[in-house]
């Protein structure tokens, strides 16, 4: 079955591949985008299209993204690869005949391409969006543990094998959005896992993962810790105003390691917005149905089963009205749990010990 399937959808891609070749040819320059802050899915991506993109039709690619490179393990791989990203807001929109978006689409809010621009290309592997209908090549694969995984099925189709450096930063990406395979992972991102393992630098992988931190990221996580607040299965913390966005999905995932919590949610704010990243060991839940319920019509969210973000534009709140909204969400999020004791206890004791 797994064989049938495999080959279902090696035509799938195979024809694919012939429509993004000819929306390729002939283009004078394609700008990629990227998420906000982005994650190593989104920049291995970001570089394998690019890649095809020149294999294909020798199509010059811009890759830009808003906000900032800022987790340890990211930057990392950004020093390794040297992939020459582009502050979106440096970039002349006009001036590009092509336009793609990768591990995001239009309308999600976690992207900075302003609503009036729709992309003629998305890859992504999040559910699909709305305004993605609209673009004129679209490859959306919710099931897929990662963005990565599809592109590489569109390289080897294309007969390209991903240099050393590439191979790395796919096999990163998969290993970081899966958790090493063991969050949401299908056969396919097992299929590209084994195929990109022999191509990568494994010096490289282990320097990635033990990416070096400045001493503020202590004081960070020191101040989430002790605001973390324990309610029967679940642990709720605020890391108030930051300048490291990827540190909100970073202290969301380390709750989650707490031997009796089933959900976590981590919120602050960045880029003039309320972020949250919310994550879940159980299976069959869904974090992005609670993500899109606990924005509302405040802001954009979603995300997968077991772990999913959102973001609600502050625009001109007040300090006041800040924390009446962060408090909004955390009692909407417990209540939405089944938590019936608001009050909650420390995670972190202040005994001494």
């Amino acid at each position: 079955m797994t064989t049938e399937l495999s080959k279902k959808q090696q035509r799938k891609t195979r024809q694919k591949l012939g429509r993004l070749t000819e929306l390729l040819q002939g283009r004078k320059n394609l700008l990629i985008v990227m998420q906000d802050n982005p994650d190593p899915d989104s920049i291995a991506t970001a570089m394998a299209l690019r890649r095809l993109a020149h294999g294909l039709a020798e199509t010059p690619c811009t890759i830009a993204h808003g906000g900032t490179v800022g987790r340890a393990e990211n930057r990392a791989l950004v020093a390794y690869l040297n992939p020459n990203l582009h502050p979106l807001a440096e970039i002349e929109l006009d001036k590009f005949d092509l336009l793609a978006m990768v591990d995001t689409q239009p309308g999600t809010g976690n992207n900075s391409l302003p609503p009036d621009w729709l992309p003629h290309i998305v890859f992504d592997h999040h559910p699909l969006r709305r305004w993605s209908r609209h673009s004129e090549f679209t490859d959306i694969r919710s099931r897929y543990g990662a963005t990565a995984t599809i592109l590489l099925e569109y390289l080897t189709q294309a007969g390209i094998v991903p240099d050393m450096p590439l191979a790395t930063a796919m096999l990163y990406a998969i290993r970081s959005d899966t958790q090493d395979l063991g969050r949401e992972a299908v056969a396919a991102d097992i299929r590209a896992y084994e195929q990109l393992y022999p191509l990568s630098n494994k010096r490289m992988l282990s320097e990635i993962q033990k990416g070096s931190v400045p001493r503020s990221y202590f004081q960070m996580l020191s101040n989430a810790l002790h605001k973390a607040r324990y309610y029967e299965n679940a642990i709720v913390t605020d890391l108030g105003p930051i300048d490291n966005a990827d540190m909100i999905a970073e202290v969301a995932d380390l709750l989650l390691r707490e031997e009796n919590t089933w959900w976590t949610l981590c919120t602050g704010r960045a880029q003039g917005k309320l972020l949250l990243s919310i994550r879940t060991c159980l299976e069959g839940k869904d974090a992005a149905r609670i993500a899109r319920r606990l924005v509302a019509r405040r802001g954009t969210g979603g995300g997968h089963l077991t772990y999913a973000g959102g973001q609600i534009p502050l625009l001109d709140r007040s300090d006041n009205q800040i924390l009446r909204l962060e408090r909004d969400i955390r009692q909407k999020f417990l209540r939405m749990l089944g938590v019936k004791d608001l009050r909650g206890l420390p995670v972190v004791g202040n005994n001494g010990n």
